[in-house]
């Protein structure tokens, strides 16, 4: 019966969690973070393309 219980806890932490980062958009969040921090390290780099 412990194992039924904590397995439920687990499930409601788990689903809980998950409907936060859903109703707040915050995947999004943090990938629009990790984009401009991407955008800003290959900006620095130098451009050897020749057309």
């Amino acid at each position: 019966m412990e194992v039924i219980k904590t397995t439920a806890k687990i499930g409601a932490i788990a689903t809980g969690a998950l409907f936060a980062v859903y109703m707040l958009n915050l995947d999004q969040k943090l990938l629009a973070w990790a984009y401009a921090r991407v955008n800003e390290i290959f900006d620095r780099k130098e451009v050897d393309i020749k057309f």
